[in-house]
């Protein structure tokens, strides 16, 4: 499949949910006494693989008609043992997560993914749950199949995170919550903090202190969780897609309405920003404690500059496709600190590496990072089929970047997308791209 522009991308459009706080909302309603509603839950294979792991721990699980989803918990304490192991697909933050909220109940449970999902590590989430009391038995270098075996009561901890995760901070606090005494997470830099903000809105007793840039964050077990009303904004990390492409296709003009603009999510649209891009934020509110608005952006002129490495944390997603836009842009772009990526879905860095020069960018890998020499506004010559090595967010900045490409930039698979996006091509149609 390849994606090409015919004049400029026009409209307005909505992205998915947040897949970040649709996982959690499914995870924590699970642990609540009573009936949680969700509102704008994204539907994506990820997200359903949550909620088939929790209802197969006892939480009841259903999508209205009207799409809403009701979730009927079981109770910090009252997750009950799966009866078969539990299938991931490629969702490396359900397991992670799932792995914390499994750490302090007594139960065993198995998790298996997908052929990406199994080359990820998950050594860094089992390092601080083992100290809570849980015991793994992994494949060979600490990946999927996994089996691990919780245990009540576990021990609290106070863990200084190694690297900048969200994802091993959060599976700490989700075994904290059943889990005697106050356990404590040292962030020395500061990660996506929406386990944070929807712990305390679900009752748990939880605070965050600061120490000069060091987060420390506090939660204290044995939580009672109460039922809530949750609305899931627009996923920012899908919305980076259509922005960028707005940005690089002369005289376009794109609005994406509903987006959560949560400053430890949100970077991408600072820096392209700094790099000239046209954007602007209306319609700002609050919704559920979260920051949102509509994001409108008009095709622009960019820039090449060094990316902040202070943001790399709030922004690790988007760089696959802010590579793209560093590759049209004017000048040198340096991207360093990057690291991370080498363990998503993909090796990201690489594979864009190579993906880029394969559609004519210059483009020079580093072990953290790149160097991407742009064109200035000249269309990239194209002409090239790009593996997406079943990762999602691969597949779409190539899509992207077919839209400003002279030739077709094939995607020998789009279905990963599914994951996380699943109405991708007909939101990139309806502004005006084609399907070749």
């Amino acid at each position: 499949m390849a994606f090409r522009a015919p004049g400029p991308l026009k409209g307005a459009v909505a992205v998915p949910g947040d897949k970040s706080i649709s996982h959690r909302s499914l995870m924590l309603s699970a642990l609540a006494v009573g009936e949680s509603v969700v509102e704008g839950l994204l539907e994506g294979e990820d997200v359903l693989a949550t909620a088939a792991a929790m209802r197969a721990m006892g939480a009841q699980i259903t999508r209205g008609e009207d799409s809403r989803w009701h979730i009927y918990g079981v109770g910090v304490g009252g997750l009950l043992q799966p009866e078969t192991a539990i299938e991931m697909g490629n969702s490396g933050t359900s397991t992670r997560l799932l792995m914390g909220l499994i750490a302090s109940h007594p139960i065993t449970a198995t998790f298996t993914g997908d052929a990406s999902l199994s080359k990820r590590p998950m050594g860094r989430v089992i390092e601080p749950l083992s100290l809570m009391g849980a015991e793994f038995t992994t494949s060979p270098g600490g990946r999927l199949p996994l089996t691990m075996r919780g245990i009540n009561p576990a021990v609290p901890i106070e863990y200084r995170l190694p690297v900048a995760s969200a994802q091993v901070k959060s599976a700490v606090l989700l075994a904290a919550l059943n889990t005697a005494g106050v356990t404590r997470v040292i962030e020395p830099v500061p990660t996506r903090d929406h386990s944070e903000r929807m712990l305390k809105g679900f009752g748990a007793e939880l605070s965050v202190e600061l120490d000069g840039a060091t987060r420390i964050i506090s939660i204290r077990g044995e939580a009672e969780l109460k039922p809530q009303h949750i609305v899931v904004p627009g996923d920012p990390s899908s919305a980076a897609f259509p922005v960028v492409a707005a940005l690089l296709v002369p005289g376009s003009e794109v609005t994406v309405t509903n987006v959560g603009l949560n400053p430890t999510r949100a970077a991408l649209f600072d820096v392209l920003r700094m790099m000239g891009g046209d954007i602007s934020f209306a319609n700002e509110r609050e919704v559920g404690g979260e920051p949102v608005a509509d994001i409108v952006v008009r095709g622009s002129a960019l820039k090449g500059i060094e990316t902040p490495v202070e943001t790399v944390a709030s922004m690790v997603d988007e760089y696959p496709v802010l590579f793209v836009a560093a590759a049209l842009a004017e000048g040198r772009t340096v991207a360093r600190g990057l690291e991370e990526l080498r363990v998503k879905e993909s090796d990201r860095i690489a594979v864009m590496a190579e993906g880029l020069r394969a559609i004519g960018a210059r483009v020079e890998e580093l072990e953290d990072g790149l160097i991407i020499d742009g064109t200035g506004g000249e269309k990239l010559p194209g002409g090239a089929t790009i593996a997406a090595r079943l990762d999602h967010r691969i597949a779409m900045s190539f899509a992207v970047a077919g839209l400003a490409s002279k030739g077709d930039v094939m995607i020998d698979d789009m279905a990963p997308v599914a994951t996380s996006f699943p109405g991708f091509v007909n939101l990139m149609t309806a502004l005006g791209a084609e399907i070749a």
